[in-house]
C-alpha cells in the first residue's frame, strides 16, 4: 500500500491486491481515494483510471458532504452515556423478544458500529449498534427483530421477508420507511 497526494484528486491510498481482479476506487467518508488494483496493473494505469473518473469524484465527493452536513452530531460524552445505556437496554430486549418469538443466538454484542444498526453472523452472533439508543422503542424492537430473523434466514430472501411481515403484524415496509429517516450521527 501506498499514498500519493494528487494534485487534483488529493490523497490517494493505492492498493494493490491479489484478491482484485480490477481496477476499484472507493471514496472514503472523508474525501479521499482508496484504489485497488490487481498485481498485473501499474499504479500508473490505476491512477489514470481514477483521473478518467474525476469528474464523477467530484459529483460524490459533494453528495457525500452534503450527506454529512445533514448528520446530526453528538459528543464524545454523549456517545458513552448511549453506550452505557444500551449495555442496560439492549440485552434484556434481545432476550425478551427472542424468548417471545422462539429465537435462539448464540451472543450479543453491544457495537459502535456507524454504517448499520445491526447485523447477525452466520454462527448466529446479534451485534446491535449503540446508536439504536436514539431511536424510538418500536425501531429498536425492528432492529433487534430483524436481526433474530437472521437466525433463521441467514439473508435477505423471500422467505426472511415472509417471516418478519408476520411477526410485524405487516409493518415491515413501514417500520423500514420510518427507518430511513434516521442517520447515526457523528461523533465530535
Amino acid at each position: 500500500m501506498s499514498i500519493i497526494h494528487h494534485p487534483k484528486l488529493g490523497t490517494i491510498e493505492c492498493v494493490r491486491s491479489l484478491r482484485t481482479r480490477s481496477i476499484r476506487l472507493v471514496i472514503k467518508s472523508d474525501g479521499s481515494l482508496r484504489l485497488s488494483y490487481p498485481l498485473f496493473t501499474l499504479q500508473s494505469q490505476a491512477i489514470a483510471f481514477a483521473e478518467s473518473k474525476a469528474a464523477w469524484i467530484e459529483k460524490t465527493r459533494s453528495h457525500i458532504a452534503r450527506r454529512i452536513e445533514d448528520y446530526p452530531t453528538i459528543t464524545i460524552e454523549e456517545r458513552e452515556r448511549l453506550r452505557l445505556e444500551a449495555h442496560r437496554v439492549i440485552p434484556p430486549m434481545v432476550e425478551s423478544i427472542a424468548s417471545r418469538f422462539g429465537f435462539t443466538y448464540n451472543s450479543l454484542r453491544i457495537s459502535s458500529a456507524r454504517t448499520r444498526w445491526g447485523s447477525c453472523s452466520s454462527n448466529n452472533n446479534i451485534s446491535i449498534s449503540l446508536y439504536v439508543m436514539l431511536l424510538p422503542e418500536h425501531l429498536r424492537e425492528f432492529i433487534i427483530l430483524h436481526e433474530l430473523c437472521h437466525t433463521r434466514h441467514h439473508n435477505h430472501s423471500a422467505a426472511f421477508h415472509a417471516t418478519l411481515k408476520i411477526l410485524t403484524q405487516g409493518r415491515e415496509a413501514k417500520y423500514n420507511a420510518e427507518l430511513k429517516r434516521y442517520h447515526i450521527p457523528r461523533v465530535e
